[in-house]
C-alpha cells in the first residue's frame, strides 16, 4: 500500500477542520461568529471562514447575518434518513454479544409496554457457546426487574405512585419489593447509580442488572441486562452493563452533554 500524499492528507486535514466546526456550532444553541469558531477550535479566521463558506453553499450551515453562523437544516434532513435506517435491536445486538463474550451470562434487550417490561432480544450461552434468541417475547411487570425500575425512574415520581396504585405491586417473590415507600427508596437509588438491580425479585436464585439505551433525542427507548444464577452475579458488573448501553444509546445518536431531562425520584410517603 502507498503511503498517503500530501494531497491525500490535505483533504482529510480538511475534513477533520470540517468536523470541528460542526461539532463547536453544536454545542451552542445561538448563533456563533467568525471569531468565536475561530478561538474555539484554533482554526485561522481565514481557513475558518472558507470552509464554512462550503458548508453554507450546500446548507450544512446557515449564515443567518454577516458573520454568523448556526447549523443548517440539511443536517436535520440528513438526521430523519439516518434515525429512519436505525433500528434498536440491529444496533444493541454487536454490543450484547460483545457483553456476553465478556461475562459468560445471559444479555437481554427490552422494551416497556403499559406497565411490562417485554424481552425482544437475548443472547445465551456459557463459556463455550453463544446463542442468540430473537423477538423472546417474555414479559414481567416493572416493579420486579431491573430494566422495569429504570422505566420508572424516568417516569417520575408521580407517574411511579400510580403505577403503584394501578397495579397494587404483586409479588412475585419473597424479594418483590410490594411497598411504595420501598419502591421510590429503590428508584432513587437508581437515579443516583444510574443502572438498576433485581434482586432475585422475578425469580428465586436469578439475579439481574439493568440500564437504560436512549435516542437521539434523549427518550428511554429500551434497557440492556444482564441475568445470572444469584451466587454467580457480582455487583461489579454494573459499571460494564452501564457502559454497554451507553455505546448503544451513541450509536443510536445519543449525546449526553446535550441531554438534561432526566427526572429526578424522591421518595414517597
Amino acid at each position: 500500500m502507498k503511503p498517503a500524499g500530501p494531497a491525500t492528507k490535505t483533504r482529510v486535514q480538511v475534513l477533520e477542520r470540517t468536523m470541528m466546526l460542526l461539532e463547536t456550532l453544536a454545542e451552542h444553541a445561538r448563533p456563533s461568529s467568525l471569531k468565536q469558531l475561530s478561538g474555539e477550535t484554533g482554526l485561522h479566521p481565514s481557513t475558518a471562514h472558507r470552509i464554512l463558506a462550503v458548508l453554507v453553499e450546500h446548507r450544512l450551515v446557515d449564515r443567518v447575518e454577516p458573520g454568523a453562523y448556526r447549523l443548517g437544516i440539511r443536517l436535520l434532513e440528513l438526521g430523519h434518513v439516518v434515525k429512519s435506517r436505525l433500528n434498536v435491536r440491529q444496533e444493541a445486538l454487536p454490543h450484547m454479544e460483545k457483553l456476553h463474550r465478556t461475562l459468560h451470562e445471559s444479555v437481554n434487550l427490552s422494551v416497556r409496554q403499559g406497565d411490562e417490561i417485554v424481552y425482544i432480544e437475548r443472547v445465551l450461552g456459557g463459556r463455550s457457546m453463544m446463542r442468540i434468541v430473537h423477538l423472546v417475547g417474555d414479559r414481567a411487570p416493572l416493579h420486579i426487574t431491573a430494566v422495569g425500575k429504570i422505566f420508572l425512574m424516568d417516569a417520575g415520581a408521580e407517574q411511579s405512585r400510580e403505577y403503584a396504585r394501578r397495579t397494587g405491586l404483586p409479588a412475585r417473590t419473597r424479594n418483590t419489593l410490594t411497598s411504595l415507600p420501598k419502591l421510590m427508596q429503590e428508584l432513587e437509588r437508581v437515579r443516583r447509580l444510574g443502572y438498576a438491580f433485581d434482586n432475585e425479585e422475578t425469580e428465586i436464585g436469578v439475579r439481574c442488572i439493568g440500564a437504560g439505551i436512549r435516542d437521539d433525542e434523549g427518550r428511554l427507548i429500551a434497557g440492556l441486562s444482564v441475568s445470572a444464577p444469584a451466587p454467580r452475579l457480582e455487583r461489579s458488573w454494573a459499571p460494564i452493563v452501564k457502559e454497554t448501553a451507553d455505546e448503544i444509546s451513541s450509536a443510536l445518536g445519543f449525546r449526553s452533554r446535550f441531554f438534561s431531562g432526566q427526572r429526578e425520584i424522591v421518595d414517597g410517603e
